[in-house]
């Protein structure tokens, strides 16, 4: 798929993982929007890339909010490629706490519906409209790619709801790319381990003491430029589909 002359919809555009692929994306030559509800982050990257981005206010668990970030896409440019890497709460608990007390339900619920509800939003709603579209010379319509989680193979303690939000994730990826191949569409999934991303909230030094170790090989955390060149490699690769790619350095999390 070329990007060049393209648009393209980054959920969570605003920083680490989509910020790093927005980037990447725009240098590419395509037209990029910046979906994402950090608005100060979003505009200023918006100001910084140029003419050919746009931020727009985007609640991935919303309907009509993710339906007007696909049209704002589509009309800069035909919608090519949609990168969905919205971030969210992980609260880290267990099922039932020391006390006996069971988590909490409304949480769990939060939980999927940012992830994994907001995952399919933003694919449905993108997938109309560029099923829609005219196709490339390929034959090809456009790509989605997803974010999961190496969480959602091997959850830790601790991360019920994550894991299992990322693990619907990963089950959406051939089921949709399968649904979506006869309008020319394709599907792929990526997987991230322990990543350096702001939502650390500690410098990148002190963090990759602590988890890069545990790395087996290369024994440090991942950088979001690595997760950002994945990205476009599965957008200009036309015969990936359907599947999900870890990206963790061989990381299996343990208990």
């Amino acid at each position: 798929m070329e990007l060049n002359n393209t648009s393209a919809l980054v959920c969570g555009g605003a920083g680490g993982f989509g910020e790093a692929t927005v980037r990447r994306l725009v240098a590419t030559g395509a037209h990029v929007v910046i979906a994402d509800l950090a608005e100060d982050k979003g505009r200023a990257l918006e100001a910084e890339l140029g003419a050919t981005t746009r931020f727009v206010s985007t609640d991935v668990t919303d309907e009509d909010s993710v339906r007007n970030a696909v049209a704002i896409a589509a009309d800069l440019a035909p919608l090519r490629s949609t990168v969905v890497v919205h971030g969210g709460p992980a609260a880290g608990r267990r099922m039932i706490n020391r006390a006996g007390e069971p988590y909490s339900l409304d949480v769990f619920r939060k939980t999927v519906e940012i992830f994994l509800t907001g995952t399919f939003n933003v694919m449905s709603q993108a997938a109309a409209v560029m099923s829609t579209s005219e196709p490339a010379e390929s034959g090809q319509r456009g790509v989605i790619v997803t974010t999961a989680s190496i969480a959602g193979f091997e959850g830790q303690v601790g991360q019920t709801d994550y894991s299992a939000a990322k693990g619907g994730v990963i089950g959406l990826t051939l089921t949709a790319a399968r649904d979506l191949a006869p309008a020319g569409v394709r599907v792929m999934c990526i997987a991230p381990g322990t990543f350096f991303t702001p939502a650390f909230q500690m410098e990148e030094a002190d963090a990759q003491a602590q988890w890069g170790p545990g790395v087996p090989n290369p024994k440090r955390m991942g950088n979001v430029n690595e997760y950002a060149r994945l990205a476009q490699d599965i957008i200009e690769n036309d015969y990936l589909n359907g599947t999900v790619i870890r990206i963790d350095g061989a990381l299996r999390f343990n208990v």
